[in-house]
């Protein structure tokens, strides 16, 4: 079969595809070239907000009449949640946020059979972590490795503990085994993700924790250096710290679950923090890793957010001085408490107040673009354009600097200069 896969969401969303689409590969599938007719069109889809579900929704429809006759199955988030919304749009294959490598069985039976399959359970009743095989990007130089599945904070405007479940991990030692896997075949940077990783082994005997399946990977995996997904800040403490740091290869990115830079909003949204909390977090991790970037999810226009809490936001993200924001205007998930709250805003106050959070998180930004000129910066090439190579430095910054055969290398540049939101620089 030829296949088309769509993907909407998150990383760990990203990671499954690619896990779909070499189990598609080692059944002897093929994807559609451009313009070709697919036999199977697949959509891996979000749920996060109402959103993305009805981007999922346009995602199968547009597919479904692009690929007349084509096997459309649809998995993900939002056809755990919403199955029946999913068959009234005609999928042929409906699947929710497990079993990945089942269905690419389900595909090829009901591409033979013209039968529907549906397999859709109950999130909250697995146990099991579903071990995938270790993503692959970025021409092989970068690769993901999904350690945890499930989450167990229900922050109220959240539905995704309902399509993903309780927390599920991957014992270390397995985590260990894929990435000396990886090392082995010449990938220099693994990115761990999962739903939230902050609470990776709390399922487990012994109850290890994200230290140390990421001392076990770097002790495995000496040739990786290694990227963190996205973190709780409640995860951050000294020996965390000390514990990443003993390694020498986690990367000074630390992207964080802020959401909030205002203490009744973090109370109404059920985040297990407060902005004090947060900012001795980020000197911790500033400590520890001097010169470390640090991202964050912002979330404007929650219920019963006022201007002046707005307004404690902002001056909260001046106060961090983060490397990049990225602001999402608060959208109504149905099915949640902040669905359900009073002072729900309209859109255009949302829209407004996502917009004055984007340029005091661009101000930030540009501040640290320009404090990284005179640095000397380790980069992971991996893609070459027009005499120039391009990879990321440890600070996940895009760089170029001019080299020949660089891909797949980590080398220290040194920055020169900025390029718009790139940093340009000398090998040394």
């Amino acid at each position: 079969m030829r296949y088309i896969i769509a993907t909407l969401g998150c990383k760990v969303n990203q990671y499954e595809t690619q896990a779909m689409e070499n189990a598609l590969r080692s059944h002897g599938h093929l994807p559609a070239a451009e313009g070709e007719r697919a036999d199977a069109v697949i959509v891996n889809t979000c749920a996060v907000t109402a959103e993305s579900g009805r981007k999922s929704r346009q995602t199968v429809r547009r597919l479904r009449e692009e690929h007349p006759g084509a096997v459309v199955a649809v998995c993900g988030c939002y056809s755990q949640l919403e199955p029946d919304a999913v068959a009234r749009l005609g999928a042929d294959v409906i699947y929710g946020s497990g079993d990945r490598m089942k269905l690419v069985a389900d595909i090829e039976a009901a591409a033979a059979s013209g039968a529907p399959v549906r397999n859709v359970d109950e999130p909250f009743r697995r146990r099991e972590f579903e071990e995938l095989p270790a993503g692959n990007f970025s021409g092989r130089t970068r690769a993901m490795l999904k350690i945890q599945d499930g989450c167990a904070n229900f922050c109220t405007y959240c539905i995704i503990p309902y399509t993903r479940g309780r927390l599920r991990s991957l014992p270390p030692a397995d985590a260990g085994r894929q990435a000396a896997a990886l090392d082995a075949q010449g990938y220099r940077e693994l990115v761990l993700t999962g739903i939230e990783i902050a609470s990776y082994g709390a399922d487990l005997p012994g109850r290890p924790g994200l230290a140390d399946v990421i001392v076990t990977i770097a002790d495995a995996a000496p040739g990786l250096r290694v990227r963190l997904g996205s973190l709780e800040p409640t995860v951050i403490t000294e020996d965390f710290c000390r514990r990443l740091a003993d390694t020498g290869r986690v990367c000074r990115h630390f992207h964080l679950s802020l959401q909030s830079g205002c203490d009744a909003v973090l109370r109404a949204m059920n985040r297990k923090y407060d902005t004090a909390a947060f900012l001795e977090k980020t000197a911790l991790l500033r400590r520890y890793f001097p010169g470390c970037a640090l991202t964050a999810d912002l979330i404007t226009g929650f219920p019963g957010e006022t201007e002046e809490m707005h307004a404690d936001t902002l001056a909260f993200l001046a106060e961090v001085g983060f490397s990049q924001v990225h602001v999402f205007p608060y959208s109504r998930r149905p099915g949640t408490p902040a669905d359900k709250m009073g002072g729900q805003l309209d859109r255009a106050v949302k829209a407004r107040r996502a917009k004055e959070a984007a340029a005091a998180a661009e101000r930030t930004r540009q501040a640290f673009l320009e404090g990284s000129v005179g640095q000397t910066l380790p980069v992971l090439f991996e893609t070459a354009e027009d005499g120039w190579w391009y990879g990321h430095s440890d600070t996940y910054i895009l760089t170029r600097a001019r080299g020949e055969n660089l891909r797949g290398f980590v080398k220290n540049v040194k920055i020169t200069g900025l390029s718009g939101e790139n940093l340009v620089g000398e090998i040394v």
